[in-house]
């Protein structure tokens, strides 16, 4: 029988992947922003992925994917919707009303971290000394940049809560790497389970919604509605197709470090539209925090 097994991405369709998602990603964080205002964060959310589930069938039905999945297949769409579209993103949007969105992007970049642990864990990968050394330095300018926060911040500001929910989501967004990393995960066809696990995550944060902050809320301010827009299909629709296939070729580790980068675009937009405010501790702590990823980057690649 002929092999039906089909053949790895080209290395240009993985860098343009790279490409697409870093520059698509460095920018929802600021858009993200505007979404934790008048609506509780929790009905963004809802609505960003109720839309972003809908794109995904309609991209799933121009590509004449079937929808079936097997048992095991539904049960990654759900273990997939519930730490990606759901922990993952209540604690994001949680954490930029504390911290403003350049600072969570930069904190995200370590997300290559739990992404190379537990890719040690359970898909047996391997870690270099190297790539810990490097982490390490980033996690010190990590620490610099929330001290520049916490000394700046108003005398109401909740910091420290702040980083605590960045923490969790980075956690709860790792486990999903790791769940499309493994034997099952890379079994799956992406579009027909991306289809299930956002459509999956929005009825739970419907859920979740109803339960803890009761009726829908939604503003008819048109920068809002571009933003679920923009959220749903641009940051979802066309970025997690291309960067859950990069986890399938690359594995967890090495497609975390567009998180590299995307800090870079990140706190440009925060500098120009939020105000940021740059002092010698908060620049030396980026500094320091860029170069950490790029030492444990080379270092996991070398390795």
């Amino acid at each position: 029988m002929p092999d039906t097994t089909p053949a790895p991405p080209s290395r240009s369709r993985l860098i343009f992947a790279f490409l697409v998602v870093t520059a698509i990603w460095g920018s929802t964080w600021l858009v993200i922003k505007d979404q934790v205002g008048a609506v509780p964060p929790t009905w963004s959310i809802t609505y960003r992925f109720a839309l972003a589930g809908v794109g995904m069938l309609v991209l799933a039905l121009l590509r004449r994917d079937s929808l079936r999945l097997t048992r095991e297949g539904m049960g990654l769409a759900l273990l997939v919707g519930l730490s990606q579209f759901v922990c993952n993103f209540q604690f994001v949007y949680r954490a930029e009303i504390h911290l403003t969105s350049g600072l969570v992007a930069v904190c995200y970049a370590l997300l290559m971290l739990p992404n190379a642990v537990l890719g040690r864990i359970f898909l047996k990968q391997k870690v270099t000394p190297g790539f810990i050394a490097g982490s390490l330095v980033a996690m010190a300018g990590i620490a610099l940049l929330m001290l520049h926060e916490y000394r700046s911040a108003p005398p109401e500001g909740r910091v420290a809560l702040g980083v605590l929910m960045t923490c969790a989501g980075i956690l709860s967004a790792s486990v999903a790497n790791i769940l499309q990393g493994n034997r099952v995960g890379r079994a799956q066809p992406m579009v027909p389970m991306l289809v299930w696990a956002m459509l999956i995550g929005a009825a739970l944060d419907a859920c979740w919604s109803l339960a803890t902050v009761g009726a829908p809320v939604i503003e008819t301010r048109w920068e809002y509605l571009a933003g679920i827009a923009y959220l749903a299909i641009a940051g979802s629709v066309v970025t997690f197709p291309l960067y859950f296939m990069l986890i399938r070729e690359l594995g967890p580790g090495r497609a975390a470090y567009n998180g590299v980068a995307v800090p870079v675009v990140a706190m440009a937009l925060s500098t120009l539209f939020e105000g940021y405010r740059w002092t010698a501790l908060a620049a030396g702590g980026a500094v320091l925090a860029l170069a950490g990823l790029v030492i444990a980057l080379w270092a996991k690649k070398r390795g």
